[in-house]
């Protein structure tokens, strides 16, 4: 791989759906608001992103350094591989979290919501301590609850108020399945990882659970992610449109199921095309109750 070509498998382009999705969501419960501020919906979608490039680099750096990355099956490890150094795969992530808290800082600026300061401060650590730290949170299992605080109820309640300028209880009932999708989006990476997690001592949810009862628990949330979309129809019947996504979690329940790990590695990109799909179905279907 070329220089650029090695940054951009880095940054694991299969998971910016986690980051997308959530943003058009809330912009949607801006747009049923009659709300919808294109400014701050960029800003919040960039920010989204360079949370999600960020946390990335720096679970490259963090697991490369602690050599739990030497060998994987999927996205090319950075450090793991030898493809960057160390120090430069860290100030990628220094780079891309940084950039997040500056365009975060203009964001409040422009909207006046300085209360989100801190919630946006935690979620800069919170994607530093995922794996970075003396005791990282996704070695001991909690990874899938910190993603779908901060890619779910963080991420598209944040987006509403920020442009609406006020609580809307519709936000907070659409972030639920899109948290959970993109919990989901990480158990399939973990699920993938079992066997090299467990004999680096990397306690993931997955590895807590065992082969056969993670994958059960992807599937119910999955089934979960997508029951939800009814309560959220009482109050927008269109939101019901977010059920023709479906057909997209076939292909992610049939590699989760794989044993051989080249099929399993196949959940991850589907899971980014169902959180995609779902997530502008619902978005699509909040702004069209308006």
């Amino acid at each position: 791989m070329t220089g650029v070509a090695i940054w951009v498998a880095g940054a694991r382009p299969r998971t910016l759906p986690a980051a997308v999705s959530p943003v058009l969501v809330g912009t949607g419960v801006a747009i049923a608001a009659d709300s919808f501020r294109p400014l701050p919906a960029l800003l919040c979608l960039l920010i989204s992103l360079a949370l999600q490039v960020g946390v990335n680099y720096a679970n490259d750096y963090s697991d490369g350094v602690r050599g739990t990355d030497t060998v994987r099956v999927g996205p090319a490890r950075l450090v793991g591989q030898g493809l960057a150094t160390p120090a430069a795969v860290r100030a990628a992530a220094v780079i891309a979290l940084g950039g997040a808290g500056v365009l975060g800082v203009v964001l409040l600026a422009l909207t006046g919501q300085w209360w989100l300061l801190p919630v946006g401060v935690s979620a800069v650590i919170a994607a530093w301590l995922y794996t970075g730290g003396p005791r990282p949170y996704g070695y001991t299992g909690l990874g899938e609850v910190m993603v779908l605080l901060y890619f779910g109820l963080v991420a598209v309640i944040g987006t509403t108020v920020v442009q609406t300028g006020r609580w809307e209880p519709l936000a907070m009932l659409a972030a639920l399945p899109i948290g959970l999708l993109a919990s989901a989006i990480l158990m399939a990476n973990n699920i993938r990882d079992i066997p090299t997690d467990t004999d680096n001592g990397k306690r993931t949810l997955a590895v807590r659970l065992g082969p056969r009862r993670a994958r059960i628990l992807f599937i119910a949330t999955l089934g979960s992610a997508f029951t939800l979309v009814v309560p959220i129809a009482l109050v927008r019947p269109w939101a019901m449109l977010a059920v023709l996504s479906l057909p997209l979690a076939v292909p992610a329940v049939r590699a989760i199921t794989a044993d051989q790990p080249a099929r399993l590695a196949r959940a991850l990109p589907a899971m980014g095309r169902l959180h995609l799909g779902f997530g502008i179905l619902l978005a699509l279907g909040c702004a069209l109750g308006r």
